[in-house]
């Protein structure tokens, strides 16, 4: 009885001193079987046994251990290093790669096959087909008789290359500006009011032939082309508050167009209507000059001659495509402003009057042009369709932002049709395509009637040699002119 009492105690002491370790160690305890008795053994009670550790203790110290040392690894390993988190970081990662694998895989889309197409195009067009006609529009006109004293292909300036290219209009007009410009007020002289004057049929001046008459516009041929005249003030009368005219000594008139707000648009015209002086004057009597020529000059010219015969031919080592911007081609707005705010590519010997700028193709040359190829006429017509007005918008802004800068500014906008129908014909339909598209300008882009030019040429300057119908030779063409009709000091 005592010895299972004894045995009883020690099998208590035994479980509760291991439940304190075990619980301190962190062993896993689970039920055991009570140890078998002798049999006169007879027990209080049936003691639990604490069971073994699943794990020896030297085990389980050395798993302690592993465990503290992982933590210290764990605490110097960067978190993106360790395992889980850096196969975590890298899933972007080959996500990304597999992005790009695929892409490559995949065809390209459209637009960019569409892109790359019109870029190599482009380099093809500018490269100049067999059959381009030549590049300057003087060189294209037919031979003339040249005057005695003027340059020809006999004399050693005949083919003069322009020394360098001027970087600014003032540059380009350094030669013709060495005394300063003195330009007093255009309404300072007096004149004496007169009606309007009838212009049913112009004055034929010496050396040319009036050959026919269509639709309000004559038609003249001299120096073995045709050009066409009109009266030229339709533009500018229309909505305008009050238009008087004056006329001056030496056979001038004056025009006045008075504007809603005031704005005053002065125009002297020399005895052949060759406009000699053209001045906007702002409310506020501000004086802008658009054309500006020495009156005395026309004083000893009476008849049409052409002053690009003075000088030689043209020869420009530049790229086409920094001489002609095709519309066709401009990806960005933006690039009809940077061409036209270029200056001209050789030196202006003197400001000409608009008449000679428009019969000269010589001294047009001088400035550079935008081919705008991509407005659409019917056959035969010059109304231009509703849906080809939105192709001007960006030619148009360009304009607009030059003229904030200089209000000074004047544009020629050129008329060309193919070699498809009789001469006369194309050059009537030139015109008048060239008068709607400036007629566009205004109504729908509020650019300023007096500050655009217009000239159609017909057939005259094709910019492909062919008589075919030929899409690129019905165009119409802007050029600035500004520094060729007025000093530039004068406008700045």
């Amino acid at each position: 009885m005592r010895k299972g009492l004894l045995y009883g105690i020690i099998v208590q002491m035994k479980r509760h001193f291991r439940i304190v370790v075990g619980a301190a160690v962190g062993l896993t305890l689970t039920p055991a079987p009570l140890p078998a008795l002798s049999r006169g053994a007879q027990p209080l009670a049936a003691p639990l046994i604490l069971a073994q550790a699943q794990l020896p203790e030297e085990e389980e110290l050395l798993r302690r251990k592993k465990r503290k040392g992982a933590k210290r690894d764990e605490q110097r390993t960067p978190r993106a290093e360790r395992p889980a988190q850096r196969e975590r970081a890298e899933r972007p990662a080959a996500r990304e790669r597999e992005a790009v694998k695929r892409r490559a895989a995949e065809p390209e889309p459209a637009i960019t096959e569409e892109r790359q197409k019109r870029r190599k195009d482009r380099e093809a067009a500018m490269r100049r087909p067999e059959n381009a006609a030549r590049l300057f529009d003087s060189a294209k006109e037919k031979p003339v008789r040249r005057k005695p004293g003027g340059a020809g292909p006999d004399q050693p300036a005949a083919r003069a290359r322009a020394e360098r290219l001027p970087e600014s209009d003032a540059a380009a007009q350094a030669r013709a500006s060495t005394d300063p410009v003195q330009i007093g007020s255009v309404i300072s002289e007096e004149g004496r009011r007169i009606e309007r004057p009838r212009r049913e049929r112009p004055e034929v001046p010496e050396g040319a032939e009036l050959v026919r008459e269509v639709n309000n516009r004559f038609i003249f041929r001299t120096n073995n082309t045709y050009f066409i005249e009109r009266p030229r003030e339709e533009r500018f009368i229309i909505d305008a508050r009050e238009v008087y005219y004056e006329e001056l000594p030496r056979s001038r008139q004056r025009e006045v167009v008075v504007r809603p707000d005031g704005t005053r648009i002065v125009t002297i015209r020399n005895r052949w209507g060759d406009v000699v002086r053209r001045v906007k004057i702002l409310p506020d009597d501000r004086e802008i000059v658009l054309v500006y020529v020495e009156d005395d000059y026309y004083d000893e010219v009476l008849e049409w001659r052409d002053p690009g015969l003075d000088l030689p031919p043209l020869d420009l080592d530049i790229p086409v495509r920094d001489y002609i911007l095709d519309a066709e081609w401009v990806e960005d707005p933006e690039d009809y402003y940077t061409f036209l705010d270029q200056p001209p590519v050789e030196q202006v010997e003197r400001t000409y009057s608009l008449d000679e700028v428009r019969r000269s193709a010589r001294i047009r040359d001088k400035v550079r042009r935008i081919d705008l190829d991509i407005i659409n006429f019917e056959f035969g017509s010059a109304q231009i369709p509703e849906s080809e007005i939105g192709k001007l918008e960006g030619v148009a802004e360009a304009m607009q932002r030059l003229l904030k800068e200089n209000p000074g500014e004047t544009f020629l906008i050129e008329g060309h049709t193919d070699a498809v129908g009789a001469e006369v014909a194309n050059l009537a339909l030139s015109d008048q395509r060239a008068e709607a598209v400036a007629t566009a300008l205004t109504n729908v882009f509020d650019i300023a009637p007096e500050n655009m030019e217009t000239q159609g040429y017909g057939e005259q300057y094709l910019k492909v040699e062919t008589q075919e119908p030929e899409r690129e030779n019905r165009r119409v063409a802007i050029r600035r002119i500004t520094p060729l009709v007025a000093p530039v000091a004068s406008s700045e």
